[in-house]
């Protein structure tokens, strides 16, 4: 899982209340049923003939007619949707309130995703409405995967009965290179009815190629430069190993000189120092994650040590996409703030 899992892990919340699994059992059973009526009520047309994909898993997933009614993590719903496909629902984060207005607003992690149009069944760790995913009729379940067959935000005290509803589809958000993944992407949305050939999508990969590009020269030429990946927490300060997400294991590739930390959790992801030890490591850069589980630069002003680091005196401190939007419109701007970075960065540690 991916580097702040041991936050959402440790702040598991908002687990379906018993009285909500009530009748779950006769849902189930008339899910069959209700799926056979599902095209004249959702009024969409499918394409002739059968649909298949083999997934990150390596299971071939088949339905009977190309699936329209999808329901897909908030990530992946956001990256279908760059490239044309629309999704009924969603889980994970992608609403947040505003504290202050009580306003609510789309999640980082939500994209150009209209949250008024699309049904959220779930909206923090470990918060899958089944009921609510029952009535949507689901097609398919669309997915991350941060670990081999584990499907990311399903939770796995339900998963068993998620899966029984309709079949699921997961693709890498680790362990593979940034444009391996971004591939996978566009092989799902054309097989879902996108066209992946339009003139925005073409030019939105040769964004991101150029921005690559722009990434592999200012790394070249600012080798010195030391760049940590790092998410704060009330009590730790998590630095990212470079080498298991994806977006830094591309970054890595094209030259930057990342931090690698030494003492990693056991999943391999990161390591965790207290605050006092915040300086265990020099950067020149830091990345920040951006998520809104994570603590962002104005909560961390409140921390003495994270406001004595040379990076963040220097003011050379960028956010970070740490669950990037896998598609070439979201993907090229990340490589861009990079590249940036790098070309003004000073060296300070």
């Amino acid at each position: 899982m991916p580097s702040n899992a041991r936050a959402t892990s440790l702040t598991r919340r908002g687990l379906l209340a018993a009285g909500g699994a009530l009748g779950l059992g006769a849902a189930l059973a008339a899910c069959g049923s209700e799926k056979a009526g599902s095209d004249a009520s959702s009024g969409t047309s499918e394409k002739a003939g059968p649909w298949k994909f083999t997934d990150d898993r390596g299971a071939a997933v088949e339905a009977k007619s190309t699936p329209k009614n999808i329901v897909a993590f908030t990530g992946m719903a956001a990256a279908l949707k760059d490239f044309g496909i629309e999704v009924k629902g969603v889980f994970g984060p992608t609403t947040v309130k505003d504290p202050k207005t009580g306003e609510v607003k789309p999640d980082v992690q939500a994209g150009d995703l209209d949250i008024a149009k699309v049904k959220v069944i779930g909206n923090v760790w470990g918060e899958f409405k089944i009921e609510e995913y029952l009535k949507l009729n689901p097609d398919v379940l669309i997915t991350d995967m941060w670990e081999k067959n584990d499907l990311w935000y399903v939770p796995a005290e339900q998963k068993d009965k998620i899966l029984k509803v309709a079949p699921s589809v997961a693709l890498w958000a680790s362990d593979k290179s940034m444009p391996f993944v971004l591939q996978r992407h566009v092989d799902l949305a054309a097989s879902l009815g996108a066209d992946v050939k339009t003139k925005k999508v073409q030019d939105d990969k040769a964004r991101f190629e150029a921005a690559a590009e722009r990434v592999r020269q200012a790394a070249k030429a600012k080798k010195d430069i030391k760049v940590l990946i790092g998410s704060g927490s009330p009590d730790l300060f998590y630095v990212s190993t470079p080498v298991r997400p994806t977006d830094t294991l591309y970054f890595k590739e094209l030259g930057v000189n990342l931090v690698t930390p030494t003492a990693l959790d056991q999943g391999g992801w990161f390591e965790g120092l207290s605050w006092e030890n915040v300086d265990k490591y020099q950067a020149d850069i830091i990345m920040l994650d951006n998520r809104t589980s994570a603590l962002q630069p104005e909560a961390l002003k409140a921390k003495p040590t994270w406001a004595a680091l040379p990076a963040v005196k220097a003011g050379q401190v960028i956010p970070r996409v740490t669950e990037p939007i896998y598609s070439y419109a979201k993907c090229a701007p990340l490589l861009e703030d990079l590249a940036k970075a790098l070309e003004n960065a000073k060296k300070v540690s």
